[in-house]
């Protein structure tokens, strides 16, 4: 094995590539010159190359062999000798000469990347080595540490240059330089670093107290306390936000710096070793760039803003009061810096001065703020730092909006607010909700505000109603709480029309704010209705024990002879259309929420047909004469409600079947079982509780076989509107008659039972399930 050592090292000797070393004579100049002569230089420093590799094996191997220690020494010896004798001189002056040929020493800036590259080899051989006492080697030390120093400083202007008027292509050749020299991730974090520095200078500028105070009190006497006296109040305010939009373009401006150098890292490779740029920033471990970067500049924000307002109230006031202006630079600053991420993707994009082989489209949908942090929101962590200004702004906000609602409903008070107090809280609550419209988070907390203002206005409202027996008295004139009842929805109501005027001119504020908004109006809608609900109520029971005393007049009579004509129409109808308009005139007329009333009244005007419909089919017994008069109610009918809506045709399905019935009072019992309009649009019960009225005396109607009263059975029927019970209950009344019959032994049933029979049939066989 020693042997095989040692003809390897004596084949290397023997090469007459370096025989020249071993002569006693060797000289490092002429064995150049020769090099140079022969054009040989390239070759040359593979050959030395390859001996040096050689010999560095060998000095290992001998090292770790268990040999003697003086034939250690003595090797080792020998090979220092050797080359201390020039091999190492003879490489350093080969690569130096090749460095000259590929590229003179000139200062033009696109040369740089060559020079940096040339560079690189002098720097590896003098790295780790003493070489002093090398005479050629020692004297080019000095040159080439200047040339570093030049290509650096050259490097540095040009990628200056370049990034301070976004020109990638100068931006690129700099990167190269500082690759090729090794320094690319130092020269970044200078680059980035220096930005983070002159942030943080421009952010105590901006909130500097004294710089503030003294732009605003030049004259101020040396000496005095930092604060602005209180006519300079708005002055300050007005330097302290001038300073502050200052401050946003600063940033801005670095952002924009940072973002185009971290896309020039992404998109540029090296042309050699086809290494991106960013790779050699952020492996390790690293963080990208310009996350650093941001997550600086929102920490730095953040501590910055706290230190100042915690050392100055006047900061703070201004931070808390007018937080509004300073989320708007916050916003202005973001969109910016959005536009010009794009713009600067189809910048780049169409740049051909890059050496690019990334994916374009890859890189381009990438954003440049969480470009490997895609658990991170910069937008969210840029607005981090207003936190403490928001709540203490929205705690605010919402003291401005309860205070003018504690103001007008004071303890003990029996009024709602007049409408000069109204308007006072309905511009309240639109300026607020205006001036947080510069951000739709601030909007959406802003308008959850107001609908606790709203809700607030209901239960101060709620507690004024009147919900003694007097708030329901349709018998007199109007009481004292009736008329608060009336003003209190009156107030409501003009609540309600305002806040939904602001939300029709909300325009871009976000769909949850609208929610918000809409949803306390809700309760607007809920409190009116509650208010006025003892007095509707009130009105149906009485134009129900109206309608009821139909039953106590007399409609068996023939028709009347000639000289003794019916009254148009029967005295409960009369009754009936006087009061719907006494409580027309005297309660609904002073609300002023006129679709509101007739909304309300409409229920009644619509129950009201039917409880008429109802107990005209329950009238037994109904002469011709009686149907006539009958019939006149029907039309008067139409003019009784008619006070109670807009219009009578728009009461609906009860309107349908008032018309609809009234035709049936002549037809014959076979028609009117077959009518159209029976079981469409007049429920099956209805009709059969009529043919009962056809029908003899033991055929009884449901009610008198259960021995109820006409009012019992009114009740009965509200409390079972599925046509499945009612037409139980008339069964069973049919079924009685039979057996009534049978247990005489009757020879025959009533001409009137087989049709009513039928029709039973049919409704049973059809639908069962609808309500009346």
């Amino acid at each position: 094995m020693e042997d095989g050592k040692e003809a390897s090292t004596n084949s290397l000797l023997k090469d007459e590539c370096y025989v020249d070393f071993l002569d006693e004579d060797f000289d490092v100049k002429t064995y150049t010159a020769q090099a140079i002569h022969h054009a040989v230089i390239a070759e040359q420093l593979a050959k030395l190359a390859q001996g040096i590799s050689q010999l560095d094996k060998e000095l290992h191997s001998q090292v770790k062999q268990p040999q003697p220690l003086h034939s250690q020494e003595a090797m080792i010896t020998a090979s220092v000798d050797w080359l201390d004798r020039g091999w190492l001189s003879s490489l350093w002056s080969l690569q130096r000469l090749n460095y000259e040929r590929q590229l003179p020493w000139r200062i033009a800036a696109g040369q740089r990347t060559l020079e940096a590259q040339s560079l690189t080899p002098l720097d590896y051989l003098s790295q780790g080595v003493d070489l002093s006492g090398i005479e050629v080697i020692e004297n080019d030390l000095l040159l080439i540490s200047r040339a570093r120093l030049e290509v650096e400083n050259q490097a540095k202007r040009l990628l200056e240059q370049g990034m301070e008027i976004q020109n990638p292509t100068q931006v690129g050749t700099a990167l190269q330089v500082f690759y090729n020299l090794g320094s690319l991730r130092e020269t970044i974090n200078n680059v980035v670093g220096g930005y983070q520095t002159t942030i943080k200078d421009n952010i105590t500028k901006a909130l500097d107290i004294k710089g503030l105070t003294q732009a605003t009190n030049p004259r101020g006497a040396p000496g005095r306390a930092v604060m602005p006296t209180p006519g300079n109040t708005a002055a300050f305010r007005a330097a302290l936000w001038t300073n502050l939009e200052k401050l946003m373009d600063q940033i801005c401006a670095a952002c924009r710096q940072v973002q185009h150098l971290q896309k020039v890292l992404m998109k540029k490779r090296d042309p050699v070793s086809h290494v991106c740029f960013v790779d050699e920033i952020i492996k390790d471990g690293q963080p990208d760039i310009l996350y650093t970067f941001w997550t600086d500049v929102t920490s730095t924000l953040s501590e910055e803003f706290h230190r100042a307002t915690e050392a100055s109230s006047f900061l703070k006031q201004a931070f808390e009061g007018e937080y509004p202006k300073l989320l708007r630079l916050y916003n202005e600053l973001w969109r910016r810096l959005q536009q010009y991420s794009t713009s600067l993707q189809g910048a780049l994009t169409s740049t051909g001065g890059l050496d690019v082989s990334l994916d374009t489209a890859e890189i381009d949908s990438q954003d440049l703020f969480t470009h490997g942090k895609q658990d991170y929101n910069p937008e969210k962590a840029l607005k981090d730092s207003l936190q403490p200004y928001e709540a203490a702004y929205l705690s605010k906000s919402l003291s401005r909006l309860f205070d003018p609602i504690n103001l007008v409903f004071p303890m003990g008070g029996r009024n709602p607010p007049s409408n000069d107090e109204l308007d006072s809280i309905i511009k309240t609550i639109s300026s607020e909700l205006n001036v947080a419209s510069v951000d739709p988070n601030l909007s959406l907390a802003v308008a959850k505000n107001a609908a606790k203002t709203i809700q607030l206005f209901c239960v101060k409202s709620e507690q004024l109603l009147c919900t003694q027996g007097e708030a329901s008295q349709v018998i007199g004139p109007l009481t004292e709480g009736q008329r608060r009842n009336v003003a209190v929805v009156n107030s409501l109501y003009r609540l309600q029309q305002a806040v939904a005027k602001i939300i029709s001119g909300l325009g871009t504020c976000p769909p949850a704010a609208v929610d918000a908004l809409s949803s306390s109006l809700e309760g607007v809608q809920a409190l009116m209705s509650s208010a006025v609900q003892p007095l509707l109520q009130s009105v149906s029971d009485s134009i129900e024990a109206i309608i009821i005393t139909l039953h106590q007049e007399d409609f068996s009579g023939p028709l009347s002879s000639p000289d003794k004509p019916d009254v148009p129409c029967s005295l409960y109808m009369k009754e009936l259309q006087g009061f719907i308009s006494r409580v027309m005139a005297d309660y609904f007329r002073h609300f002023q929420c006129v679709d509101f009333v007739y909304d309300s009244t409409e229920s009644i005007a619509q129950r009201a047909i039917e409880l008429f419909l109802r107990h005209a089919s329950l009238l037994r017994s109904l002469g011709e004469g009686g149907k006539m008069r009958l019939a006149a109610d029907f039309a008067q009918m139409e003019m009784a409600v008619a006070p109670l809506c807009r219009r009578v045709s728009d009461l609906g399905k009860p309107y349908r079947m008032l018309r609809s019935f009234r035709p049936l009072l002549f037809q014959t019992s076979e028609l009117i079982a077959s009518s159209p309009a029976v079981g469409e649009l007049i429920p099956y019960s209805t009709v059969l509780h009529f043919l009962f009225t056809r029908a003899p005396a033991e055929l009884k109607s449901p009610h008198q076989r259960a021995e109820w009263s006409i009012a019992r059975y009114s009740q009965w029927l509200d409390d079972h509107p599925s046509e499945r019970d009612r037409l139980a209950l008339i069964r069973g009344a049919l079924e009685a008659y039979v057996q009534l019959i049978r247990a005489r032994q009757g020879k025959e049933f009533a001409p009137m039972y087989p049709i009513m029979l039928q029709l039973l049939q049919k409704a049973t066989s059809g639908a069962q399930g609808p309500k009346a």
